[in-house]
């Protein structure tokens, strides 16, 4: 492809949606913009992240590589330069493609040194300093609207790290205006760029949009929440068993004193309220994702009026899920359950051929294919050591692959009936494990690991992540400067079952 055909290619990114938050998986959400791009283009429900926490699950997004590949496997760990970085960030790819590539919003990348980089931006507006420092970056909401900042703040005050404390989740009517808002500040000033000169260019665009929310606190516009009525949202389904249960739940918490007391005052704090006291968070998380959805489309809505659409292909995707109050009152991420892994993944725009617009792709597609799958629309080559496959095209997988570093290690794989968790509990010998028939027990209830009825599932699928691990980190090898990643320890024979063989399979 020349430069002029060449698809421009906008990227719509939100933070911690879960994969069932838009209009059309759930008709009591109101998406109708990204219901729009939905209906005309191609939804990948079975779509999966590749960490579930914001920093290695972006930083897998951007390079193509799974956490372990590219070294930033924890929400603690970062990239501190690019020298450091294991392969060529999206960004830079896209400049180095000849591509006018402007970003606004987050992306997580955590530390960077002193030398300005904005990591393949031409174009740099990050929003608040909290989320990462970039230096090079053009405007902190902090200096150029401090007024605005400092009534967020206020209004969060008692939300706690993150905005993730009881108080955080249940939220409250925004008292500021929307503009104040970080995602409200990173909007207008998108909004102002799509109307200035940069994009009188010859040049194909990267444009990217990325906004905090719906990430708690859950504070939306009183306009937002009255799209919504909490007498129809369903109250939470709390599963038949306790908070004692031993999964890698439990030993996240047991781990982490900063988790497991996190997770106990949620618990606590949920108890106390009424049910529709919980509808109401779940409300407010849904007024969050019809927020954006707003933005969302004021954004495309600049981009068509500059013919900026014309030629375009449209991705959408979160970095990762949210509980939402499940299993027992567990909210935020941290764990391999489809609430927390599972994503929005949506390909759409002119660019997509006329017979795919309108359709569901069940295959097990990853935020590592979405890399590639821009560079097969933008015309360039990925980087030898990417993990995924343009979802553009026919490839198929058996499975998707998802990996915990924070604070125990733990690894999915995930098919269209079953998915596996394998976890190291750092106080018992070897690995641990957890098996889901995903079409019987979509919520995961139900531990069908040492059940003898499933005991060959259970061999098949550890094969299959084993030889998967292998395949791709032999591919790609692990980026040295930043450390190897943890060895996965062959599953325990359960008990009764004892024969060496069959162990050594399992």
């Amino acid at each position: 492809m020349t430069a002029d055909d060449r698809p421009d290619i906008i990227f719509l990114m939100t933070d911690q949606q879960r994969w069932d938050a838009l209009g059309v998986q759930n008709p009591l959400v109101k998406t109708p913009n990204l219901d729009r791009l939905i209906q005309t283009g191609i939804r990948f429900p079975q779509a999966t992240c590749q960490a579930p926490m914001c920093v290695p699950s972006r930083h897998s997004l951007m390079t193509g590589m799974y956490p372990s590949q590219n070294g930033v496997r924890s929400n603690e760990s970062a990239t501190p330069g690019d020298d450091a970085i294991a392969a060529p960030v999206l960004a830079e790819a896209m400049r180095e493609a000849g591509y006018l590539t402007a970003g606004f919003g987050k992306t997580h990348w955590g530390r960077t040194p002193e030398t300005p980089s904005t990591r393949g931006f031409d174009v740099r507006v990050v929003g608040t300093r909290d989320l990462g420092i970039e230096v090079g970056a053009v405007g902190w909401q902090e200096e150029e609207d401090p007024e605005g900042r400092a009534a967020y703040l206020e209004m969060t005050r008692e939300y706690g790290p993150g905005e993730e404390e009881p108080v955080g989740y249940l939220g409250a009517t925004s008292t500021i205006p929307t503009r104040n808002h970080p995602d409200g500040w990173i909007a207008e000033r998108a909004l102002e760029w799509l109307e200035g000169p940069d994009l009188d260019t010859d040049k194909p665009l990267f444009f990217y949009l990325s906004f905090v929310k719906p990430h708690a606190g859950h504070n939306p516009a009183a306009e937002f929440e009255a799209l919504y009525d909490v007498d129809e949202i369903p109250d939470l389904e709390v599963p038949p068993w306790d908070e004692s249960r031993y999964d890698h739940i439990r030993v996240r918490d047991e781990n982490s004193p900063f988790l497991g007391a996190r997770s106990q005052r949620w618990r606590e704090a949920w108890r106390a309220l009424t049910p529709r006291e919980r509808r109401l968070a779940t409300l407010r998380y849904w007024a969050n994702c019809s927020w954006l959805d707003s933005l969302f489309g004021e954004a495309l809505d600049r981009l068509a009026a500059r013919g900026r659409l014309d030629n375009a292909l449209i991705v959408f995707a979160s970095d990762h899920g949210e509980l939402l109050g499940e299993r027992n009152f567990q909210f935020s991420k941290y764990c391999l359950y489809d609430s927390s892994v599972r994503v929005p993944l949506v390909l759409s725009g002119a660019a997509i051929a006329p017979h795919l617009r309108g359709t569901v792709d069940e295959r097990p597609a990853a935020l590592v294919d979405v890399y590639p799958t821009i560079a097969h629309a933008a015309g360039f080559d990925i980087h030898p050591g990417a993990a995924g496959a343009s979802l553009l095209e026919r490839a198929a997988r058996a499975g998707s692959f998802a990996e915990m570093h924070e604070p125990a290690p733990a690894w999915m794989w995930r098919t269209a009936r079953y998915k596996l968790i394998v976890f190291v509990d750092p106080n018992t010998a070897g690995a641990q494990g957890e098996l889901y028939d995903l079409q019987a027990d979509p919520r995961e209830w139900h531990n069908l690991y040492d059940d003898p009825a499933h005991l060959a599932v259970r061999a098949d699928l550890t094969a299959e992540l084993i030889a998967h691990i292998a395949t791709s980190f032999a591919a790609a090898p692990t980026h040295g400067a930043l450390g190897a990643p943890p060895v996965l320890q062959e599953p325990t024979a359960p008990a009764g079952h004892q024969n060496d063989s069959e162990t050594r399979h399992e």
